[in-house]
């Protein structure tokens, strides 16, 4: 790894940390710019220069925020800070990692640095994108690791469910009024992705087996060449309350 390279965009990294935390209260616009800056040097210190991995595609991962009731977040990565106040219901973008390989994640309270809520190894490999969700009730974390796939066939577009509210029971998702498209999914458990023709989906989220809607998901025009994930996250009947959250893979 070029060190001179590393050290270069930590140091700006750290610089726009500063200032994002300097303006968290009194200008949230600078906060959210200077915050982006930040992930921007993190993931430039992050990326290689060396030739030796030019000729393949490094992994990347996106972190998620799943797990009702618990505080934001700092998110260290082999013992480096990376992810910074990370919110329940937020998803960072994907960050580009060196190398594949094993890697260290530690999750902390916001600001802290004592002890950490959750330690995982995780194995990346090249040429892969990854999700790894922050799950469960304050008491009980878990980090699942969600390998992800952007290819679809051209014109085409695909679309899955993941299951990460820890108190929800094995569900449905059925299109609205309609047909069951993924049975019986349990609680972090991960459909395979459905191809699908570019199409506004309007589907609902019922108790497994039954007709009893437990969360209206709201529409989503599918595009081209695209791919998605809707996550079921929060508490049925609790708060904060069961919902969907749709993001782009």
């Amino acid at each position: 790894m070029n060190y001179s390279h590393f050290d270069k965009y930590l140091k700006k990294a750290m610089k726009y940390d500063f200032l994002s935390n300097y303006y968290k209260y009194s200008d949230p616009t600078l906060f959210i710019t200077y915050y982006q800056k930040h992930l921007h040097y993190m993931q430039k210190a992050l990326t290689p220069t060396s030739r030796s991995y030019e000729d393949r595609e490094q992994p990347m991962m996106r972190i998620l925020h799943a797990s009702p009731g618990a505080s934001s977040v700092d998110v260290y990565l082999n013992g480096r800070r990376t992810i910074r106040n990370l919110t329940f219901k937020q998803e960072t973008d994907y960050i580009p990692l060196k190398e594949e390989g094993r890697y260290r994640i530690d999750i902390y309270p916001a600001g802290q640095t004592d002890k950490p809520l959750l330690t995982e190894d995780v194995q990346l490999e090249a040429n892969r994108k990854y999700t790894s969700a922050v799950v469960g009730t304050p008491n009980d974390l878990d980090l699942i690791l969600i390998a992800d796939n952007s290819s679809t066939p051209e014109g085409e577009t695909k679309v899955r469910f993941i299951h990460l509210s820890p108190n929800a029971p094995a569900v449905d998702i059925a299109a609205k009024n309609g047909d069951v498209v993924f049975s019986n999914i349990s609680f972090k458990e991960i459909t395979d992705y459905l191809g699908l023709t570019p199409m506004p989906l309007d589907v609902e989220v019922r108790a497994a087996g039954t007709d009893k809607v437990v969360l209206d998901v709201p529409p989503v025009r599918l595009r081209p060449n695209r791919a998605y994930t809707i996550y079921a996250v929060g508490l049925l009947n609790g708060n904060p309350p069961l919902e969907a959250l749709i993001s782009q893979d």
